[in-house]
């Protein structure tokens, strides 16, 4: 299990674009999340009538790694680490490490 998902809220907490706040759209690898808005780049885009893309400039997120983004906290409005709790069916689940809360997604 992954302590970051696609769908979590997360802020970046380092780089060009430190303190924004965005959702995951997708995770690259196990080290590379792409995050909503955030390290956005301009791609040159040749046309492709096959695919049906138009050509031009493309405005892209690309990916950051995990290690510059952290879980956002609803119940205490700001950032928290990610921690894991094996209940007693053996099930593993994600927690704030602040609060204990289970992370809901």
């Amino acid at each position: 299990m992954r302590k970051l998902k696609k769908g979590d809220d997360v802020v970046i907490i380092a780089g060009k674009d430190k303190g924004k706040r965005g959702l995951i759209l997708r995770v690259e690898s196990p080290s590379q999340v792409v995050v909503q808005g955030v390290n956005s780049v301009k791609k040159h885009q040749k046309p492709n009538p096959a695919k049906g893309s138009i050509g031009g400039i493309i405005d892209r997120e690309m990916p950051i790694h995990v290690s510059n983004v952290a879980i956002y906290n609803f119940a205490s409005k700001q950032t928290d680490r990610v921690g894991f709790k094996i209940d007693i069916n053996k099930n593993k689940t994600r927690i704030y490490k602040s609060t204990g809360e289970v992370i809901e997604s």
